[in-house]
């Protein structure tokens, strides 16, 4: 064995170099836990509110579980079971039809069933509202047709209208879950199941649906995430729930210390139902690794005749009452009201909202991208946790964000009330791109990730042995193959914060109303002509990754024969 001493100078070199890589690492990963605090902020001082709570806090919740609380739980968790049972049972039986049968316009009714995707949970509630309320077109035409005086059909704006909008806004999430989990793991058990006698619904019952559960549950995780996010609903319908009590505290009570405990609690609640979608995603994994053992494939059953027209019609309703017939009932007051909008107005809505969701969007795909390159280069379990933390932001309601970021504002004021901290995050754009960044970075992490998933490491190892790092590795080896993952984290994220209502409502500067704000605040003020233009363009903007989506699956689907 060669024992000789490297010489002095090269011993020097490699000193150096040594604690060159040993300062890169380090700055990396400061790097990444100094911008993961940073969106986390919100977050943590919600936390740190709740750790101190004192004799005046615990009165205000002794005061509210008296009063106001009871309501909140009760109306929220009667919403989410109701929204948690309608979206299981609608989206599960639309994906077994698409997926487990055949029949005409099965390959329509795949991506029409998508659709709702697009539509913002409040311009449903609008439209259903303009055309069912007792002013409304088919109320008057009825009361015409029957002689009648009173009301003809039952009031829309209640926690029973709110799930009805929820049902058919959010079903894609379990539909879109369970179509992938059925495509992927169902039809080699199908057929051996069929091969064994098994009749067509013992088949579906006893083996397709155990398959899909953990999708199932991961789809209706997420849309009650949604619906305990939501705000422009309930606020329009006057329904009560944890959402509405923190704005309700905030804005109008002018109670911070309200506003922080309901905030927190609806935050331990998203917390909940998170960990339990990702359970479910562990679990949809370990099914998939098992299930893709198996080569056989089983045809999809033909249907004919009622049976057929009867799977038509259970999968064109969802669309008709999540897409269809809101923007039909949308285009209405349009048409009547189109000489009297506010087209001028429109023009500067449209500036501020492309303006606003443009800057997001660059800002938190830069972000991602330098987030993942950090945790790849130096995967520390410190940097993996970061990642993680930031990826968080997207379960946080908007309403919870908002109260998370201005708690240490006004902390900042008080204890320097000459400091500008509250203008710069309350009278510019600072403080609503802060909170764009903080909730849709994750979207764009979640997307860059996908795209690092198909580089392997070993190209990296390949790279540095050829004198290719740091910054020169990324951009030659890196980028080229991530710009599919780019563009699609850009997209994703720009629609997101055009859609994007709560935090908006209440961070946006003075005279930067946004198309989504402007959508609420008329439709509130019962304009809802004027409401359909804003609202309409922002389906029209909602449809472009809905239909890159299904042209994405379509691509898999095709593939994977």
């Amino acid at each position: 064995m060669n024992t000789t001493p490297l010489p002095s100078s090269a011993a020097t070199v490699a000193a150096k170099a040594g604690a060159r890589r040993l300062g890169v690492r380090a700055l990396a990963q400061g790097g990444t836990w100094a911008f993961a605090a940073w969106l986390a902020l919100p977050i943590l001082a919600l936390v740190a509110a709740a750790l101190s709570w004192d004799a005046q806090s615990l009165a205000i919740l002794r005061e509210m579980a008296a009063t106001v609380l009871p309501d909140y739980v009760g109306t929220t968790v009667a919403l989410c079971v109701g929204v948690a049972l309608a979206v299981g049972l609608v989206g599960s039986a639309t994906a077994v039809l698409v997926t487990l049968f055949d029949f005409p316009g099965r390959r329509s009714a795949e991506w029409l069933l998508l659709l709702p995707l697009a539509m913002p949970a409040y311009v449903v509630a609008y439209a259903y509202t303009d055309f069912l309320q007792f002013s409304g077109p088919l109320q008057t035409t009825l009361r015409e047709l029957l002689g009648w005086q009173g009301r003809v059909l039952p009031e829309i704006r209640n926690a029973w209208g709110a799930g009805w909008v929820f049902t058919f806004t959010l079903y894609p999430y379990v539909y879109l879950l369970a179509r992938t989990a059925l495509a992927e793991r169902a039809p080699q058990l199908l057929e051996a199941a069929r091969l064994l006698g098994a009749p067509l619904g013992r088949r579906v019952r006893e083996v397709a649906l155990p398959l899909a559960r953990p999708a199932i549950a991961a789809g209706v995780a997420l849309a009650l995430m949604e619906t305990l996010a939501d705000f422009g609903v309930v606020s329009y319908f006057g329904v009560q729930t944890f959402t509405a009590g923190i704005y309700k505290a905030w804005l109008v009570m002018d109670d911070r210390a309200a506003a922080a405990q309901l905030a927190l609690m609806l935050l331990a609640t998203v917390a909940a139902l998170l960990w339990v979608e990702q359970r479910a995603q562990r679990r949809l994994r370990f099914a998939g690794q098992r299930a893709a053992r198996g080569g056989a494939e089983a045809r999809p059953v033909r249907l004919a005749g009622a049976r057929a027209l009867a799977a038509w019609t259970v999968c064109v309703l969802p669309v008709l009452l999540g897409f269809g017939l809101p923007v039909l009932f949308m285009l209405r007051p349009l048409w009547l009201g189109w000489d009297e909008l506010p087209w001028r107005a429109f023009g500067g809505w449209v500036r501020n909202s492309l303006t606003l969701a443009g800057t997001s969007a660059v800002l938190a795909t830069l972000a991602a991208l330098a987030l993942a390159f950090a945790a790849r280069r130096v995967p520390t379990g410190l940097n993996r946790l970061a990642v993680r933390l930031v990826g968080l932001g997207y379960a946080v309601p908007g309403a919870v964000l908002v109260v998370g970021l201005l708690l240490p504002v006004g902390w900042v004021q008080a204890r320097w009330p000459h400091a500008p901290v509250s203008y710069w995050i309350m009278g510019t754009v600072l403080g609503i791109v802060w909170a764009y960044l903080v909730r849709f970075t994750a979207v764009a992490l979640q997307s860059v990730h996908s795209g690092y998933s198909r580089v392997p490491p070993s190209w990296d190892d390949a790279a540095v042995t050829l004198g290719v790092t740091g910054a020169a590795l990324w951009w030659r080896l890196h980028w080229p193959l991530l710009r599919r993952s780019v563009a699609a984290a850009l997209l994703l994220v720009f629609v997101d914060v055009m859609k994007e209502l709560p935090a908006t409502l209440v961070l946006r500067p003075f005279d930067m109303d946004t198309l989504a704000v402007m959508a609420h605040q008329m439709a509130r003020d019962e304009r809802l002509g004027e409401a359909a233009l804003p609202a309409l363009t922002l389906v029209a903007v909602g449809l472009i990754p809905v239909m890159l989506l299904s042209r994405a699956l379509r691509r898999g689907e095709t593939a994977a024969c």
